[in-house]
């Protein structure tokens, strides 16, 4: 039986050229620590992208330039040029010779031409200031836009600044203001900055024209439902359209002149026919025609709801056009917004398996 005590046994010695090989020291090397240089190449990557997204959303948005010399335009020109001095030698010669006949009455007509002369140019000067606010509104939509995407604190500052100096004389800003003016140090972020003038100086002046709007549309279904002929419900609706332009206008501080609402009223159009007129959407359509209101409802209360319909989407494009800011804080108003109205008023009676009608 083999013996379990322990023994001893001696190893075989290491080869030299192993162990040589397995203890000797590594040559040193010359090692060449490179700076990190990805974080600065970010940092000027991000400045280079801000700098340029600015120009590059610029000319993206920037409208197509007009021409400054057109045929048209030189003959409106020349046209009303010849009209004021054909009038200037009329009134002229009639007061030279009023002069002659009758130097009293020729003092008279001269006053009273002076007196023309001077209200033609507070005429002018006032369309002149009217078209000058109308330009800073629509410059103020334009730097909104193009700020509302970057990290301009500077810029969206100053924008802010603008925007709040238009309602400077208008005292129910007034709360507003001193709250945009304090956010020079509570305030850093541009978005957030703009959002701040948007629901506390904007948000406010939708609610008002959301309301004329609604007035206006139920004003105009109910007239046009009344009126006894089609020549009236045009002219109603178009002088409806024409009153919201203007008040909607003046609810966002444009007060446009006279031919400064010719304009307006042109992009109210343009804007009108842009998104598709009458393309009403969410169902309302549906709502005014379907579910059995048409066989329930008189043609002329039909007449009068779409009708309606019509002049509230004439205040949505007005106040698409005429709002100093583009909607991002806030939700911009819907055809159901100004007409719900007149939709709950078009609801369908109730069949014969609901409730009766009491008489």
């Amino acid at each position: 039986m083999a013996s379990n005590h322990p023994r001893a046994f001696r190893l075989p010695p290491t080869e030299p050229k192993a162990a040589a090989h397995a203890e000797a020291p590594r040559s040193p090397r010359a090692v060449t620590i490179a700076p990190d240089t990805s974080l600065d190449l970010l940092l000027a990557g991000e400045a280079s992208s801000a700098a340029s997204a600015p120009a590059a959303s610029v000319l993206a948005a920037a409208p197509p330039r007009r021409r400054l010399f057109g045929f048209g335009r030189l003959l409106a020109s020349a046209l009303g040029g010849l009209a004021l001095i054909a009038l200037a030698t009329a009134i002229e010669r009639y007061v030279a010779s009023l002069l002659e006949e009758n130097a009293w009455l020729g003092g008279l007509a001269l006053a009273l031409a002076a007196l023309a002369g001077l209200a033609l140019l507070g005429l002018i000067g006032r369309e002149t200031l009217a078209i000058l606010r109308q330009r800073r509104i629509t410059a103020l939509r334009q730097r909104a836009a193009l700020l509302s995407d970057g990290r301009d604190v500077a810029g969206m500052a100053a924008l802010v600044a603008d925007l709040a100096s238009i309602y400077a004389r208008r005292p129910d800003t007034a709360r507003a203001r001193a709250l945009l003016a304090g956010l020079h140090a509570d305030v850093l972020d541009p978005q957030d900055r703009l959002a701040v003038a948007e629901r506390e100086l904007i948000a406010p002046l939708d609610g008002q024209a959301r309301q004329l709007v609604a007035a206006a549309a139920q004003r105009v279904s109910i007239v046009t439902a009344l009126a006894p002929r089609a020549v009236f419900d045009v002219l109603f609706v178009a002088g409806q359209s024409l009153w919201i332009i203007r008040r909607v206008s003046e609810i966002y501080g444009s007060r446009p002149g006279l031919i400064g609402f010719f304009g307006l009223t042109r992009r109210v159009l343009s804007h009108l026919a842009i998104t598709g007129g009458m393309a009403v959407g969410d169902g309302l359509v549906q709502q005014v025609l379907g579910h059995g209101i048409a066989s329930r409802l008189s043609a002329k209360l039909g007449e009068g709801v779409l009708n309606g319909l019509l002049t509230a989407r004439v205040g949505l494009a007005t106040i698409e056009a005429c709002r100093p800011l583009p909607f991002r804080a806030v939700t911009g108003p819907k055809l159901m917004d100004v007409a719900g109205a007149l939709l709950r008023k078009s609801a369908p009676l109730p069949d014969e398996k609901g409730q009766a009608d009491p008489h």
